[in-house]
């Protein structure tokens, strides 16, 4: 029996994989970091066989590659890198020398089919410019988070030209929401914050929007049809922070800020948050990386699908859908309150709703 190997399974987009995998008749060896998380995400759905691991030692789980014909690399990191400090050395572990062992063990176990989860960080235009899969980032033009996933991308086209039995294309997301965000991602963490009343204001930027299911949709066409060497964009809906944020309060029924928070503020605030995290441990919500990327991207997230929808058949259900769908998954599992509280006057955090 074959089996479909995915790393980062629990993960938003990854978990929204196996579920399309395995609705799909796939058997499916889903790479997760602790069982019990693994348990959570998917309790013990037929034709599931979970992997105890980490892409930080490959080498650790790689026997679990034998008797796969298809592996979808989604696992990266990435969250704890806007969370204050450097990080570049697990960056580099992770996202680029992991991504290399994974291809050098995955063609010694057999596999002949790698799709590999790119980002639209490996690309860039000027603000407003349609940007397609052509418009590649200057590595030295990138933040570290961004030249890890550039240097990833290379790695796995140098391994393409020194193994031409390997298939391997690119599938580049934008910023993805979705149902099982159980870490949760920076989107559910918003809307978490915009249900809750806990936005101060509204931030600046713009963003790429794009459902995780399609995203899934998108990978798994792209085994099935994706051309040998080729990146294929995911990316969705162009949106400002003001025109999301009060989206998300439409579909939850609730009031949400108007007034943008002035950029000294948010440095003011992303170094207050820095200096608390590092006194205590806590993870920080808003870093000095984070707001310095806003700035820098902001109008730089349109992004041209054309070449996806042709080859890919790629095609994005409603934005309104994917925030309902991603809103009720929260209030299912305990995260939000199904009866919405009023804007701005609830101090209600995730630890006073009962997760599952």
């Amino acid at each position: 029996m074959h089996y479909t190997f995915v790393t980062g399974a629990t993960g938003l987009l990854g978990n929204n994989l196996v579920r399309q995998l395995l609705a799909r008749g796939c058997q499916v060896k889903a790479l997760v970091r602790s069982r019990a998380k693994g348990e959570q995400q998917f309790g013990s759905l037929p034709g599931l066989e979970l992997v105890v691991g980490d892409m930080a030692d490959v080498d650790w789980f790689a026997a679990a590659l034998h008797g796969c014909d298809t592996l979808f690399h989604t696992a990266a990191f990435f969250r704890d890198n806007y969370k204050g400090g450097s990080h570049w050395e697990q960056l580099q572990k992770i996202n680029v020398l992991g991504t290399q062992r994974l291809l050098e063990r995955a063609y010694s176990a057999g596999i002949r089919r790698f799709i590999h989860t790119s980002s639209i960080a490996v690309l860039k235009g000027e603000p407003g410019q349609l940007i397609d899969e052509t418009c590649l980032r200057d590595p030295a033009d990138a933040d570290d988070y961004y030249r890890s996933k550039i240097l990833a991308d290379q790695a796995v086209l140098a391994f393409l030209e020194s193994h031409p039995q390997m298939h391997a294309c690119m599938v580049l997301p934008g910023w993805m929401w979705g149902p099982g965000d159980i870490g949760p991602t920076s989107s559910g963490q918003l809307l978490n914050d915009v249900v809750l009343g806990r936005l101060p204001g509204l931030v600046p930027g713009s963003f790429s929007v794009v459902d995780a299911r399609d995203v899934a949709l998108a990978q798994i066409a792209a085994a099935r049809q994706g051309r040998r060497g080729e990146r294929y964009l995911a990316a969705g809906r162009h949106m400002t922070m003001a025109e999301l944020v009060p989206l998300l309060g439409r579909v939850a029924g609730v009031r949400t800020p108007v007034r943008p928070l002035p950029v000294p503020l948010l440095y003011t605030l992303a170094a207050v948050q820095e200096l608390y995290a590092r006194l205590t441990g806590k993870p920080v919500l808003l870093s000095l990386a984070t707001v310095r990327l806003m700035l820098q991207e902001s109008g730089r997230s349109r992004f041209d699908p054309s070449k996806s929808e042709q080859e890919l058949d790629l095609s994005f259900r409603s934005l309104e859908r994917t925030i309902s769908d991603t809103l009720a998954w929260y209030q299912d599992h305990g995260w939000l309150p199904r009866q919405a509280p009023a804007a701005h006057s609830s101090n209600r955090t995730k630890q006073d709703v009962t997760r599952p």
